[in-house]
């Protein structure tokens, strides 16, 4: 009897598994911004909404009183009365050169191969809503029809980017309104997607398996700097 119970629930986690593989996942995500007003909301659907969870991402604003952030790196050795500079001299040898360009090749290796394993996954996503209106005036009817048009530029730069990596089902409709009256700006984003929870997990399997092939591939090469042997 025992046994039987184990294989009803075997049974029942691997439909439940299957289900979770195959079942489809939404995320639509919508921005507005207006003057100072920031709101950001992503909101996750599945089984028909049935299930949804919604999160509303807190927005930074800027202190009016300073609108930059600057951020200084300095580094000094010594007091300010007597600085030192150190200054690193490095022989340049032929393993050397063999050894940057081993990890250049590498490093090309592996963002090549997350490239491959990224883009096969966002194939999989259809783009199934995308509006983006924007309204602008920056007080001056040149400027502001020059701002119009290279946010047109911008936007269909954008369209281009997605409906290459993405999957689009639907028309974008985008829209950028000249204010010359005054400085305004204002912007809506609201754009939904759909994929597999599946192919998430797929995706993730590959990478983690390219991964460790990687770690794997270059632990097993030939330490050159611990190489002793001289020439004369």
């Amino acid at each position: 009897m025992n046994i039987l119970v184990w294989l009803y629930i075997l049974l029942a986690l691997l439909l439940l598994f299957f289900l979770l593989l195959i079942t489809q996942l939404t995320v639509i995500i919508t921005y507005q911004h207006h003057q100072d007003n920031d709101d950001l909301q992503v909101q996750f659907r599945i089984w028909f909404g049935l299930i949804r969870y919604t999160y509303h991402v807190p927005m930074v604003k800027v202190d009016d009183d300073s609108p930059s952030v600057i951020v200084k790196q300095h580094s000094e050795i010594g007091s300010s009365s007597n600085q030192k500079q150190q200054q690193q001299t490095e022989k340049i040898t032929k393993n050397k050169l063999a050894e940057k360009f081993d990890e250049g090749k590498g490093l090309l290796h592996k963002i090549t191969g997350v490239h491959v394993i990224v883009r096969k996954f966002l194939r999989k996503i259809n783009v199934e809503k995308f509006e983006w209106q924007t309204f602008i005036g920056v007080g001056d009817a040149a400027s502001t029809a020059i701002m119009a048009g290279a946010l047109w530029t911008i936007k269909g730069s954008i369209i281009a980017l997605i409906s290459h990596y993405f999957k689009l089902t639907a028309i974008p409709q985008i829209a950028v309104t000249p204010h010359f009256q005054g400085a305004v700006l204002g912007t809506r984003l609201s754009c939904m997607f759909r994929f597999r929870i599946g192919h998430a997990i797929l995706a993730g399997l590959k990478f983690i398996k390219f991964w460790r092939g990687e770690k794997h591939r270059f632990s097993n090469k030939t330490d050159f700097p611990n190489d002793k042997t001289k020439f004369v």
